[in-house]
């Protein structure tokens, strides 16, 4: 099978669609009712690479975990998504407590997912056997200093590959203490791996962010009974606390939608609706900047689905884009729609300069590096910088042959650009959307047809 696609210009993108399971919310509705004692019923699970990692590394660990065929979803109007949903579907967890997992027999492999390393981390160093972590390429060339350091502070008895900077991670668990921890940098993995090893330490764990990032394990820490204190930048957690079994619903992925935003603003005569999406406000600092360059985006039938916010959203055809300077106070909620927003702003009256974005450099790929270099090939002025990168705008986008560099975002990023470029573009690396978004290609076609 091809790992490659050629795609060409569309003339409009109209249809109602329904987004994978937030990629996000699932690892931890799996982490959490893992950790939980009793039966948890996680509906809408997103089935994709990334998750069934961490899936696939509780069940190593002695969780007994249940999945159901997915429901046959109607036919939605105008060309949108119908049929079986492969995706997604309902999971039955048998959670054994804080305290029942079992040492695994062999290494557990996290594939490309680098949530499933870091926050199960967390998890290891609390508990009172040998660990070993893994991943594919990719994941072996991520950094893990970043969880290593403050979880030895913490008492972990962890290792790593290079001097404790590359996986494979080894972990001897044992019984941690609380620290107060002051993080350099706004990481949500980060963040939710302390928390998580804060629930095995003596004492009440602090943990201080410099700017708010995502905020779903907080979230979902509360809703199973487990007390957490949280003032602005600051959150606190106790150790010890068991986690309650309760049963979830997984929202729709606002990274995974956000590419049909940003389709829908580009292409002439194009108006969707995405259904079902999380708007977290901790997520959607990508509607923020969108309006601020004259999107026309609408949020309908909003509403609260196990504790996160939820709406449909619809947008259309942009009368005009407007270039934005953006700053690393924005970073954390939309790191991962930075590859949209570069295709964005090829399009936008201006120059876009995107900054503070280091973390970006160690994504699947180095994502600052791999849009500068593919966007030159459709002809764009693009600067990489050493904290972001600057667009020039207005750019008639041409066909090019791209390289994904095996990122699933910057692959479907670029499927964007080529539906308003002139020519055929080929996306080289394709197999790497199933990390976040099987049938990614399959609603595509159907919205552009």
């Amino acid at each position: 099978m091809s790992d490659s696609i050629e795609l060409k210009k569309a003339k409009k993108l109209k249809g109602k669609i329904i987004p994978p399971p937030d990629k996000s919310i699932s690892h931890r509705a799996v982490i959490l009712s893992s950790l939980a004692k009793g039966k948890s019923i996680v509906r809408n699970f997103l089935r994709a690479e990334d998750t069934m990692s961490t899936l696939n590394a509780f069940r190593k660990l002695g969780v007994d975990i249940e999945e159901k065929s997915p429901p046959r979803r109607p036919p939605l109007a105008r060309g949108g998504w119908g049929g079986e949903d492969t995706s997604s579907g309902d999971i039955i967890i048998h959670g054994k407590g804080l305290h029942g997992l079992k040492e695994p027999e062999d290494v557990i492999y996290c594939g490309n997912s680098g949530t499933t390393m870091r926050l199960l981390s967390g998890v290891l160093s609390g508990n009172p056997f040998l660990s070993v972590l893994t991943g594919d390429s990719s994941l072996r060339s991520r950094p893990m200093a970043r969880i290593i350091n403050p979880l030895r502070q913490m008492g972990a008895d962890i290792m790593a590959r290079d001097n404790d900077r590359y996986p494979p991670i080894v972990i001897r668990g044992r019984k941690l203490k609380a620290i107060k921890y002051d993080m350099p940098v706004a990481s949500a993995q980060v963040k939710s791996a302390l928390l998580l090893a804060g629930l095995y330490a003596d004492g009440e764990t602090e943990i201080s962010e410099p700017i708010k990032s995502r905020d779903h394990t907080e979230r979902m820490l509360s809703s199973c009974g487990v007390r957490i204190n949280i003032e602005r930048l600051k959150i606190k957690i106790k150790g010890g606390q068991e986690l309650k079994a309760k049963d979830m619903d997984v929202p729709g992925d606002f990274s995974s939608a956000a590419f049909f935003v940003a389709a829908a603003m580009l292409i002439p005569d194009s108006d969707i609706t995405i259904k079902g999406v999380g708007i977290n406000p901790t997520r959607t600092g990508l509607l923020d900047v969108l309006k601020t360059m004259g999107a026309e985006i609408e949020l309908t039938n909003i509403r609260d689905v196990s504790g996160e916010p939820v709406a449909d959203i619809y947008c259309k055809t942009a009368d005009g884009l407007r270039a934005v300077k953006l700053g690393r106070e924005i970073m954390p909620s939309l790191i991962d729609e930075f590859p949209i927003l570069c295709v964005l702003g090829t399009q936008a009256d201006g120059v876009t300069e995107i900054r503070g974005a280091e973390e970006l450099r160690f994504k699947e790929s180095d994502r600052i590096k791999a849009m500068a270099a593919e966007m030159r090939k459709m002809g764009v002025e693009a600067e990489e910088l050493s904290d972001g990168i600057s667009i020039k705008g207005n750019t008639n986008l041409k066909g090019a042959s791209i390289n994904s560099y095996g990122d699933h975002r910057i692959a479907m990023a670029f499927s964007v650009a080529a539906l308003i470029a002139k020519g055929k573009t080929t996306i080289n690396g394709i197999s790497s959307v199933n990390i976040s978004f099987p049938g990614f290609f399959e609603i595509l076609r159907r919205l552009t047809r």
